[in-house]
């Protein structure tokens, strides 16, 4: 919940800064001078770049939530035992050790989602963020196309 929360105070921040913005373009088109004219293209283009990153963000937080859920409910989420620090990361020895079993399963059947999707997990438990988002990204690309 605290996500869903978080993107839409995002989405409303984003909402007003492009208000606020846009109204700067305008009064910068307005002017006619040329170097005030680029200033304002830089102002409309920049918070549409911001606007494709945020629907991207929340486009791969719901496919991410689907297959959390969908797993859930077929109980083949990893059990997750690995221990964790004070600070609640996991304890990056401990996740190291657990990671090969998952990267197995993904070379055993590299066309199922649902094993992409628990090594993106094993990657996320050790630290590795990048290829976590890859690996996960993979997974919902592979279940869109419906394949095991």
């Amino acid at each position: 919940m605290k996500g869903r929360v978080a993107a839409l105070v995002m989405a409303a921040l984003l909402v007003l800064y492009i208000v606020l913005v846009g109204q700067r373009a305008v009064a910068l088109f307005a002017t006619g001078e040329a170097v005030a004219v680029g200033l304002g293209v830089g102002l409309v283009v920049l918070p549409l770049l911001g606007v494709f990153a945020l629907v991207a963000e929340i486009r791969f937080g719901l496919a991410t939530q689907a297959i959390v859920r969908e797993l859930g409910a077929a109980d083949q989420l990893p059990v997750d035992d690995v221990p964790r620090r004070p600070s609640g990361r996991y304890d990056r020895a401990a996740a190291d050790e657990a990671f090969p079993a998952y990267r197995e399963a993904v070379e055993q059947a590299p066309d199922d989602y649902r094993a992409w999707f628990r090594l993106g997990l094993a990657y996320d438990a050790c630290g590795d963020r990048r290829r976590a988002r890859q690996a996960i990204r993979w997974a919902i690309t592979l279940r869109r196309r419906g394949r095991a």
